[in-house]
């Protein structure tokens, strides 16, 4: 009796436990079962027996079928009330809601997971969405669309088709796999993997992608493009290819309607006609206005004049570019500031310059200097012209100094207020022109190379010739000109004021542009007073 009683109390609080739980199976089947019936709402014929097709009804003739808030046309139809399921043939229709509709041939519906599977010429539209394939699975449940026999979404001007694809109407977002392809008449993408908004219009693809657009193509491996706005974010091995121009970035953002483009890391930007790359760690280009600018070890290279290339750094490069629709396009280069700059045969430093492609001349503001071989030149503006493949000249504007080693002691020198110094097609000075308070240094070479004596002279104006290295004529229109045996002249007559050998600062190769080192205090120049000259006052 006792044992019952015990027994009798366990039972009723399992039950009030099992009244006070949330029913996790109910809760699960509201989510993955429907309680309500496939319903026949209308047929204009019906076929019914136990004994044949497992219980099941043979509809025809205007068949409508109703589950759930989806209602089902058709020419005929098997319905199985015990399994909840239907097969429909010819001319199948569903339709939920206002929103969608699901049109094909065949189709086979299980009512307890409302999965619906549509076969042959099947199409399903939702909203201003059109999903068309031969085999489609409509999951009610998960609200998403499926095919995996090849099929095509079009979303108003964009066409897009795939091997495997997927559509969800409530979130509107699509998923392709496989030899994708989305068209548009603006441009075309090929990708392996495509995540699409329908409302936003922004596709992201994943893997190895093409994107056209007239004579422009992108690559990336990962990255969202907007069919609309026509703005891209690429974030993977990403390269851009316009009319002469190749840009990429490990991460760019393109804007096609301005033209403007960013990348981020690793940016290159290449003028394939021009000759001419600009890198950085970022980068911004304009492809309608042809302007760039690079920051963060920003580098531009000039390969137009030969075999030799022109390596140019600054704290940020800008680059613009002139007649871009014409045949005499030109760029100019503006780099400020700690510009360096390195070719085999010349190299400078300033605290910015200017490089035009056109005249094919740098312009050094600020402390410049410029190498070529065992020869030095400072002032207070230098402008560098280049031929092909060589220097031409050098003209130097405000407290010109050339410095030529020869050796570890002795070097020449000519100062003045201007200068202007030639180059043969060999790259070696052929002559020298200065003007303005003109004194020179020279140190004469014996045959043996040896040194015996040092000019030098103090003139308005002089021209100075060279033949294999040395100086071998000399003209001034009235001078003064001092000899002394080698060691004897005055300090301030072997060393010239302003006189520094600045081999310490000097660009030894490209990637040592990037390495700034200034001048020793009291080295550099104090810039000249320019006066204006005097208004008249009436």
């Amino acid at each position: 009796m006792i044992v019952r009683k015990i027994l009798l109390y366990i039972l009723v609080l399992a039950g009030c436990a099992a009244y006070a739980l949330p029913n996790v199976n109910q809760h699960r089947k509201k989510h993955t079962h429907n309680n309500e019936r496939i319903v026949l709402r209308h047929a204009d014929n019906l076929r019914f027996s136990e004994y044949e097709m497992n219980k099941a009804q043979r509809l025809s003739g205007n068949v409508i079928l109703a589950h759930a808030g989806m209602v089902m046309h058709c020419d005929s139809a098997v319905l199985n009330d015990d399994s909840q399921t239907f097969d429909a043939f010819g001319r199948v229709r569903i339709v939920q809601g206002d929103t969608l509709t699901l049109k094909g041939d065949k189709l086979h519906y299980d009512g307890s997971t409302q999965m619906a599977e549509m076969r042959k010429n099947v199409v399903m539209t939702h909203r201003n969405q059109i999903m068309r394939t031969d085999s489609l699975n409509y999951d009610r449940m998960y609200n998403v669309g499926y095919y995996f026999e090849g099929g095509e979404l079009i979303d108003g001007k964009n066409h897009l088709t795939s091997d495997w694809g997927e559509y969800h109407t409530d979130t509107r977002k699509a998923t392709f796999n496989y030899n994708v392809e989305l068209k548009n008449p603006k441009f075309k993408l090929i990708t392996d993997t495509l995540h699409y908004n329908t409302i936003t219009k922004w596709a992201e693809i994943v893997g190895k992608s093409n994107i056209y657009s007239g004579q422009d193509r992108i690559y990336t491996e990962h990255g969202f493009y907007n069919t609309v706005s026509e703005k891209v974010r690429l974030y993977k091995g990403t390269k851009a290819f316009g009319k002469d121009r190749i840009m990429q970035g490990d991460t760019v953002y393109y804007d096609k309607k301005t033209g403007v483009m960013e990348g981020l890391g690793n940016v290159s930007c290449e003028d394939t006609k021009n000759k001419n790359i600009l890198t950085g760690g970022y980068a911004r280009y304009n492809e309608l206005t042809g302007e760039a600018m690079a920051t963060k070890r920003a580098l531009a290279r000039d390969y137009s004049q030969g075999k030799d290339t022109l390596y140019v750094h600054a704290d940020t490069l800008r680059m613009f570019s002139y007649n871009l629709k014409t045949d005499s396009v030109y760029r100019v280069l503006h780099g400020y500031f700690h510009a360096r700059a390195f070719r085999t045969d010349m190299q400078m430093v300033a605290d910015s310059l200017v490089f035009s492609s056109r005249t094919k001349k740098v312009t050094l503001y600020r402390d410049p200097i410029v190498w070529s071989d065992n020869k030095q030149i400072v002032g207070e503006e230098i402008n560098a012209y280049m031929n092909d493949s060589t220097l031409d000249s050098i003209y130097v504007d405000r407290q010109a100094l050339t410095i030529e080693r020869v050796d570890s002691t002795h070097f020449n020198q000519v100062a003045s207020q201007q200068m202007r110094t030639y180059f043969d097609t060999q790259g070696e000075v052929k002559e020298n022109r200065a003007i303005g308070n003109v004194m020179v240094v020279n140190y004469p070479l014996e045959k043996d190379s040896t040194i015996l004596y040092q000019n030098y002279v103090e003139t308005a104006q002089a021209r100075m010739f060279m033949r294999n290295r040395k100086l071998y004529k000399i003209w001034a229109p009235a001078s003064h000109g001092y000899f002394y045996p080698i060691g004897l002249a005055p300090a301030d007559r072997t060393k010239l004021p302003g006189f520094a050998w600045f081999d310490y600062i000097r660009p030894l190769s490209p990637d040592d542009v990037f390495n700034w080192r200034g001048k020793k205090e009291g080295t550099t120049l104090k810039p000249s007073i320019r006066r204006e000259a005097p208004l008249q006052k009436l």
